[in-house]
């Protein structure tokens, strides 16, 4: 009976570890980066917050109507809400001004900047890419963006 009590307790223990882990990270972070020559090749954030209104961060990410960069699609746009001289934060957005339309979407291992720049070199019109590389080599993505 002491066996299966801590059996039982270990599997708790080691569950409950996982899922801490698991919902506790943070948004992917990515790597931005421009096939032009630039200062710093980032995608700027949007410099002016209040016309877009605040809502709640979403509890639980919903594919279809979440604004996670994981699951955009060519067609649709993305907004830098990182800060200038930080990590971007890449948002699904409406396509404006000061938001980057994905032209082309790669899935699948990527090897770091240099697989995003020749990937993206091959697609007419970009201006800049980001790239999501996590260990998990079926979740790696890269975007290839057009500044708008």
């Amino acid at each position: 009976m002491l066996a299966v009590l801590v059996t039982l307790l270990v599997l708790l223990l080691g569950g409950g570890s996982l899922a801490w882990y698991l919902l506790g990270r943070d948004e992917p972070a990515g790597t931005p980066g421009t096939g032009q020559a630039g200062p710093t090749g980032q995608p700027t954030p949007q410099e002016d917050e209040s016309a877009s209104p605040t809502s709640p961060a979403p509890t639980a990410a919903a594919p279809e109507s979440s604004a996670d960069p994981r699951f955009v699609k060519a067609g649709q746009c993305v907004r830098n809400a990182g800060t200038a001289d930080g990590k971007p934060k890449l948002l699904i957005a409406p396509c404006a001004a000061k938001t980057y339309e994905v032209l082309r979407r790669f899935d699948g291992q990527t090897g770091g900047e240099k697989d995003a720049e020749a990937k993206c070199a091959k697609v007419k019109g970009y201006t800049n890419w980001y790239f999501f590389d996590s260990q998990l080599d079926t979740l790696d993505f890269v975007l290839c963006l057009k500044a708008r």
